[in-house]
């Protein structure tokens, strides 16, 4: 096993991982998804209707509601977050960053926007 693949099973530990229809069933009680895929990736594949796009590297300081670039919706620390990628890998590195920041109902989309698309739940052009 890799160092990464390490690490990447121990942050999985600390997330509550949705399945797609899981995740899909949370948006619709309240919870936001977030994609961080690269707009070029969005462009070909495609995205979640009402999906927010954060690209990686912006994630921390939108989502926090203490940091001068929160997102409107980032109002409070318990909000549940649902980080997406492509595979669900990068997300679930994501997911458990912002949980160290004090966002603890972080988690991510267990095969990304593929599982969600191939799930057969909305997906726009």
């Amino acid at each position: 096993m890799t160092g990464i693949d390490r690490h990447l099973a121990d942050v999985r530990t600390g997330l509550d991982r949705l399945e797609p229809f899981e995740a899909y069933q949370a948006v619709r009680e309240g919870a936001l998804l977030v994609d961080t895929r690269p707009a070029g990736t969005r462009r070909v594949e495609g995205g979640i209707p009402g999906a927010i796009v954060i690209e990686r590297n912006h994630l921390e300081w939108r989502c926090d509601p203490a940091s001068d670039g929160a997102l409107p919706q980032a109002t409070n620390t318990d909000i549940q977050w649902i980080v997406f990628c492509d595979e669900g890998y990068a997300s679930s590195l994501a997911a458990a960053s912002l949980r160290t920041i004090g966002l603890s109902r972080a988690t991510d989309l267990v095969g990304g926007f593929r599982a969600w698309r191939t799930a057969g739940l909305p997906v726009t052009d």
